[in-house]
């Protein structure tokens, strides 16, 4: 896609989104339940899954400096920075399915003023996830 210039358009979309954890095990292990998703790509310090056209890196909070430095890596309780938005068919259908695989929901479900129906949850990294109809 190109501009009336005739320049490159940018962006055209996320292709990863790394997630730090201080758990990997036990994020991976909450990616492959709760989500249903093989790990697409594995190593001591990271497993990915692909969602679509994005692939969610989970990373060792320990490997983390490597790839932000300087910048520093917040601590899981500073608080909540980012939610990530899945579109699903139906909310409700889809609450029932995550707490048959042992997810806890935050929220939800429930109506929004802006008129979607929504839920949300947290992964083992601190990470808010939000379903979406």
């Amino acid at each position: 896609m190109t501009d009336t210039a005739g320049i490159p358009s940018w962006p055209t979309g996320i292709s990863a989104i790394t997630l730090f954890t201080e758990d990997l095990d036990a994020t991976k292990r909450f990616y492959r339940e709760a989500f249903g998703l093989p790990v697409a790509f594995e190593n001591d310090n990271s497993a990915v899954f692909e969602f679509g056209n994005t692939i969610i890196n989970l990373l060792r909070t320990t490997a983390a400096p490597d790839l932000i430095a300087p910048a520093r890596v917040a601590q899981p309780d500073a608080g909540v920075r980012l939610q990530l938005t899945l579109p699903v068919d139906d909310v409700d259908a889809m609450c029932k399915e995550l707490a048959a695989r042992g997810v806890t929901l935050l929220s939800g479900p429930m109506d929004r003023p802006w008129g979607i129906r929504t839920a949300s949850f947290r992964d083992p990294g601190g990470h808010i996830w939000e379903i979406a109809q």
